[in-house]
């Protein structure tokens, strides 16, 4: 993903925190992800890469040190509020830490809007210390690739074997392999037939969510049941029929 994508794509690069509490989507993977990984292990430093402007990473008690690594500067601007947030600017295929800097990293829908995603598994096992936890999600089946892929920017999907194999080849071994979105995500192929108006309209959405309380009362609501019942359809599907999976690696 690059700088012009962002420039191209507001409903990414204006993404804020508060995309948790108006994305049934962004909610139900966030949700999924905590069920799926240790919340009562506590780790000295986690990195959020591809950490846009609604970092997984903030919802998360049990890391001391939160540093914040985008492509973009848009997005990081908030995370400059707390003395342990470490945001920066940069490019994941160029990773300015040392080796064996992290013991907890996560990159969130990330993989799949890079071209040589295998140099970059291999940043990421470099930056991460031994027995280090590494979460991450990805479009799920080739056979689902669409105009929407294309729209946002995505190289391929994944299938299970080849991600699991990618990692395992730069020393990650994957201990939990489990669906973010089931195949009510396919709506998002709705966007492919007027991007620039969908797009409007989600920014209009963070506006009107951030101004009109009685709005928002209504909004959390519908969220309350529509994330529901997307973490159902992920959950209780076959795995094989999930759009997007999630998995947990630890570096051996």
């Amino acid at each position: 993903m690059t700088k012009d994508f962002y420039d191209k794509h507001k409903n990414f690069s204006f993404r804020t925190l508060i995309e948790y509490y108006i994305s049934p989507g962004i909610k139900c993977k966030f949700d999924l992800l905590k069920a799926n990984i240790d919340t009562k292990k506590t780790y000295n430093y986690g990195i959020d890469l591809g950490s846009s402007g609604n970092s997984f990473l903030f919802f998360l008690e049990n890391i001391d040190q939160k540093f914040y690594f985008d492509i973009a500067d848009l997005p990081l601007k908030q995370y400059i509020k707390k003395i342990k947030w470490h945001p920066l600017c940069g490019d994941l295929m160029k990773l300015p830490y040392r080796d064996d800097s992290f013991d907890f990293l996560s990159a969130i829908d990330v993989l799949e809007h890079i071209r040589d995603d295998e140099y970059a598994v291999s940043e990421i096992s470099r930056v991460l210390k031994k027995n280090g936890i590494t979460v991450i999600t990805v479009p799920h089946r080739m056979k689902y690739y669409s105009q929407q892929d294309r729209l946002i920017g995505h190289y391929r999907r994944y299938e299970i074997s080849k991600i699991a194999s990618l990692f395992e080849r730069h020393n990650l071994k994957v201990i939990r392999t489990f669906g973010v979105y089931g195949q009510l995500m396919r709506i998002a192929d709705i966007q492919s037939s007027n991007p620039e108006k969908i797009e409007k309209n989600l920014l209009n959405l963070r506006k009107r969510y951030m101004s009109d309380g009685r709005f928002r009362k209504i909004w959390d609501f519908f969220m309350k049941i529509s994330s529901t019942i997307m973490k159902i359809d992920a959950k209780y599907h076959s795995l094989k029929k999930a759009m997007n999976i999630g998995l947990i690696f630890r570096k051996v």
